[in-house]
């Protein structure tokens, strides 16, 4: 029987995180149906059916981060920032459009002015956000890639 005790603090990390957005998925599901049912035109607010497909996009794509981080070649400290920060962004995404959806202040978080609620964004904070989001996201599972990558050479 294979144990999870066995594996690296990373990978189980990334397999809770994958659980985590899983029922996320779920739980907004419930949420994106009830609105549904009570909408004249059956339809849910725009940023609850983002949340609920995102979270449940997010699931898979954290479980992936698990099998990189396990079969990479570097070091249990490298693979772990890496999956964390992962985690972090894809966090923050979902937690972002879950605000929008309660909110029901934008249908596009893009659109000028950056609002939440009744704050108003400078136009800096939403690139710099969005700037980080694409480096981190990007670097994190190209070195976890190249990592997997450098492990399956002879």
């Amino acid at each position: 029987m294979l144990e999870l005790y066995q594996f690296d603090l990373s990978v189980k990390i990334a397999l809770l995180f994958s659980g985590i957005y899983l029922y996320v998925g779920m739980l907004t599901g419930v949420w994106k149906y009830y609105q549904i049912a009570h909408s004249e035109q059956a339809r849910a607010h725009y940023y609850v059916d983002i949340a609920h497909r995102s979270s449940l996009l997010y699931a898979p794509a954290t479980l992936i981060l698990a099998v990189l981080a396990h079969f990479s070649v570097w070091n249990e400290w490298v693979n772990f920032w890496c999956v964390i920060i992962n985690i972090v962004f894809f966090s923050f995404s979902i937690i972002s459009y879950i605000l929008h959806g309660i909110l029901k202040d934008t249908s596009n978080q893009f659109k000028e002015p950056h609002q939440i609620g009744t704050w108003t964004l400078p136009r800096i904070c939403m690139r710099l956000a969005m700037l980080s989001l694409i480096f981190a996201e990007l670097a994190g599972t190209g070195l976890l890639l190249l990592g997997l990558a450098l492990n399956l050479m002879p």
